[in-house]
């Protein structure tokens, strides 16, 4: 198995997405020690943002047609996903390669990958809270990777600037359900 492993936090070693990727990518490692691992740090080596000379640039495209499993660290910045990882996206979802329009509308045509993201939000987002209108992060990457054909599974640690015991907690739990998605 290959798995690619992306990371978009700003926040270095106080990322909360950065912590629950790992602990994913840990956790599937650890049921398949012979698993190939492929990172890509959006921080540290950030991909330009898109134009027509960069689609001939195929690595970042080869390196997600290749893996079986993506795992990815996505924080929630002003309501969204950070351009860092919007720029990679940018590189995948390409026409004639991971979907095609048809008739019938646009086909995913790369299914059979497994997507777990990590997510981390500093409020609450979720269905009836006040902020729930707001949430572009888990939405865009749901239509995204539905897209292409990817039903995408997802843990988050919610609530992170609430207070540093929610954060503690929310952190805490998603930590947790890693050992059920990774599974």
């Amino acid at each position: 198995m290959t798995i690619l492993h992306i990371n978009s936090s700003i926040s270095g070693d106080n990322s909360a997405s950065r912590a629950i990727s790992r602990s994913i990518l840990d956790r599937l490692t650890t049921a398949d020690p012979a698993a190939q691992v492929i990172y890509r740090d959006l921080v540290a080596d950030p991909l330009p943002h898109l134009t027509l000379a960069a689609f001939a640039d195929t690595q970042v495209i080869d390196e997600f047609l290749a893996a079986d499993t993506i795992v990815i660290g996505a924080p929630m910045y002003n309501f969204t996903l950070p351009t860092q990882l919007k720029a990679w996206l940018d590189r995948i979802l390409i026409a004639g390669q991971t979907f095609r329009y048809t008739a019938n509308g646009p086909e995913g045509l790369v299914g059979e990958k497994r997507v777990i993201i990590g997510l981390a939000r500093g409020g609450i987002y979720d269905a009836g809270s006040p902020a729930s209108s707001l949430e572009h992060l888990e939405t865009y990457l749901r239509g995204v990777f539905g897209f292409i054909g990817i039903t995408p599974e997802f843990v988050a640690a919610d609530g992170l600037a609430i207070s540093p015991e929610q954060r503690e907690e929310s952190v805490r739990q998603a930590l947790g359900e890693t050992v059920r998605i990774a599974a």
